[in-house]
């Protein structure tokens, strides 16, 4: 008999492959390294297109910016102190009340302080306004005070305090100190040229002031009128508050010294009483208006006497020529007596 030789079959579960499955099953595959979070990010990104790109970006900012607003508008920076300093005449109370009506709505944190400071800037007495954050519930004001320098006098008869910048701050008060003298001509419009014309015109009246303080003329002096800073005018004072001293565009001090010089002299002769006005605006002569019976009349030619101390020669003139009524009445009735104390009596006839 032949025997016959059975041929084992290829992938036989029973052979050797199938073990080495087996043996492949119960092996551990190899660990992977983890990746960082931002190489996988960068790896994403990279499979975003461009457009979508911006769109996030421009969505990011947008919650960024909302965020912000809605941190700065909570309660947490919701104003509930305001510190004032500097203050002596501006009232506390209208800085506090213009703060608060400026920060409620934007809260501490994104108040405009700039605008602030101009809001402040515009109530009376505040010249200038410093606005810092106390963070996170304050605001804290440094105030530098506008400072009165003249005594306005309007045409309603109002006297109003006046600073440098010509900004009026106040009615003048019984206790306040009583200037040297007053300021008239003043534009009392509301405008930008008005403004301008009071600013010279106050520059005009501080600089007369220190000028005539220094030279000790200023309380000869009720007021000023500047109403043409280029014929400025002063109006004395005390006996002599009828007499105008007419002064033009400069040199005020040296044409009231020899306006007054002038005065005092004339006050030694008889046309002393009737004095009208001095004109010192035409060159170094003095120009000295007389009245008559309530009635200005042309004025006499006076010498400058700024550097003479003799009495000052009066040139002719219309004021010359006429005489008040009760003294001429006097004259006619003195000369009629000596007329008839010195004329001879009438003989009788027989």
């Amino acid at each position: 008999m032949k025997e016959q030789v059975i041929a084992q079959k290829v992938g036989s579960r029973s052979g050797s492959v199938g073990k080495s499955r087996s043996a492949g099953l119960n092996q551990r595959p190899a660990r992977r390294e983890a990746e960082p979070l931002t190489v996988r990010l960068r790896a994403l990104v990279g499979y975003v297109p461009k457009a979508l790109k911006i769109f996030l970006l421009i969505a990011v900012a947008a919650l960024g910016f909302l965020g912000y607003r809605a941190a700065a508008a909570a309660s947490f920076f919701q104003i509930r102190t305001v510190e004032t300093k500097g203050l002596n005449r501006a009232s506390s109370e209208a800085i506090e009340t213009a703060v608060r009506q400026d920060v409620s709505k934007t809260g501490v944190w994104s108040a405009d302080l700039t605008e602030i400071g101009a809001h402040l800037e515009r109530l009376p007495w505040v010249r200038t306004a410093i606005v810092t954050r106390v963070l996170p519930d304050g605001i804290r004001v440094r105030v530098t005070e506008r400072q009165p320098r003249a005594v306005v006098r309007t045409t309603a008869g109002r006297f109003l305090w006046v600073d440098e910048d010509a900004v009026v701050l106040s009615e003048m008060a019984s206790t306040d100190p009583m200037p040297s003298f007053f300021l008239r001509g003043w534009n009392e419009e509301d405008s930008n040229a008005a403004r301008t014309e009071n600013r010279a015109r106050v520059i005009m009246f501080l600089e007369m002031q220190r000028e005539w303080d220094a030279q000790g003329l200023s309380e000869r002096v009720s007021e000023v009128n500047l109403l043409d800073v280029r014929d400025a005018r002063a109006q004395l004072a005390g006996d002599d508050s009828r007499i105008e001293v007419r002064l033009g565009a400069q040199d005020q001090g040296k044409r009231l010294k020899s306006a007054l010089d002038t005065l005092d002299k004339l006050r030694q002769t008889p046309r002393g009483p009737y004095i009208s006005y001095l004109d010192v605006n035409q060159g170094k002569r003095v120009v000295v208006g007389m009245v008559n019976g309530g009635h200005s009349i042309d004025g006499d030619e006076v010498d400058d006497v700024a550097s003479d101390s003799t009495t000052p020669t009066v040139t002719k003139s219309a004021a010359e020529k006429v005489q008040p009524a009760k003294v001429v009445n006097k004259d006619k009735e003195r000369d009629a007596k000596t007329r008839n104390a010195t004329k001879k009596p009438e003989q009788k006839r027989t």
